[in-house]
């Protein structure tokens, strides 16, 4: 058995799945923000609540905002903040009696993906969050791809690729540079762009359903959206080259993007033709929790049931 936990700024989920991925059991609780301990608490009620519930004991994964840096063996780059500068892999652990693996929340959501969702029986996949935030995981032969600095795939920090007029320098991230690609693909950056264009504040599902009902100030917005997809995913083709790239988070519900951005990628990638296809999400928001599941993979673990 395999239990995944989807740490999040809000909830906590986790799930047990069988060896053929069949969920076996399901909890959620809300998470104690600015508790670390409590967090430590939460996940491992999580996992003795799974287990007794099944019957069995499993491996553990854990989907985190962040990731563990491999230079200091403490959480960086998390916008859960208690969480920075903790040895969460060793402190759940040592709460946990057995070996825990981590992986950041978007690596996780490619790799359920990439294992038996929308990239299942592809060689290269790469996962795209576009919702609060965006991210981005690379999965090869359904293995996360993670790097040496525990960066692999923060496609969402690079600069919008073949800026065009007003894009550059680009809007301030929270990382402290300006003109992330996060700042234009996140539903607040697109809701940011409405406003800028014309003065209304309106959440990014409103711009878009106006968008649909014909407004031209909202199809604009998306126009503009769809056009900064393309240019900032041809960059991962001329890079990864993947066999398919799949969205979620909030804004890959727009089923527009699905045809839009293969059309417009074709002008930026460096190639005659692209067979990379874009695709929604089979698991849709429990990607992420399964994912986490997965990071064990057939035979490993000594926690097995």
């Amino acid at each position: 058995m395999r239990i995944g936990v989807d740490l999040g700024g809000t909830k906590i989920e986790a799930v047990a799945l069988d060896e053929t991925g069949a969920l076996r059991a399901r909890r959620r609780v809300p998470t104690p923000r600015h508790d670390y301990d409590a967090t430590i608490a939460a996940i491992t009620g999580l996992v003795a609540a799974l287990e007794a519930e099944t019957g069995a004991v499993g491996t553990v994964g854990v989907g985190m905002p962040g990731a563990v840096s491999p230079a200091t063996g403490v959480v960086k780059n998390a916008n859960s903040t208690w969480l920075i500068g903790r040895a969460l892999d060793r402190d759940l652990e040592a709460a946990l009696g057995r070996p825990v693996r981590l992986a950041n929340d978007a690596n996780c959501f490619a790799l359920s993906e990439a294992v038996d969702g929308a990239g299942a029986g592809a060689r290269v996949v790469f996962g795209v969050i576009v919702g609060t935030g965006t991210g981005g995981g690379v999965v090869v032969d359904r293995r996360v791809l993670t790097g040496p600095n525990a960066i692999a795939g923060e496609w969402g920090h690079n600069p919008l690729p073949w800026p065009r007029a007003g894009e550059w320098p680009g809007p301030p991230c929270y990382c402290g540079k300006t003109g992330c690609v996060e700042t234009f693909l996140s539903g607040p950056g697109l809701a940011d762009d409405y406003r800028e264009a014309t003065g209304e504040a309106l959440a990014a599902p409103e711009v878009v359903a106006r968008a649909q009902a014909g407004e031209a100030r909202a199809e604009a917005a998306l126009g503009r959206y769809e056009d900064r997809m393309a240019r900032a995913l041809a960059v991962v083709l001329n890079l990864l080259d993947p066999d398919v790239v799949v969205l979620g988070g909030g804004m890959s519900q727009i089923p527009r993007l699905y045809e839009s951005v293969p059309r417009l990628w074709q002008e930026w990638a460096f190639s005659d033709r692209v067979d990379t296809v874009l695709r929604p999400p089979v698991h849709g928001d429990s990607s992420g929790v399964r994912g986490a599941a997965w990071l064990w993979g057939p035979g490993e673990g000594d926690a097995r049931g």
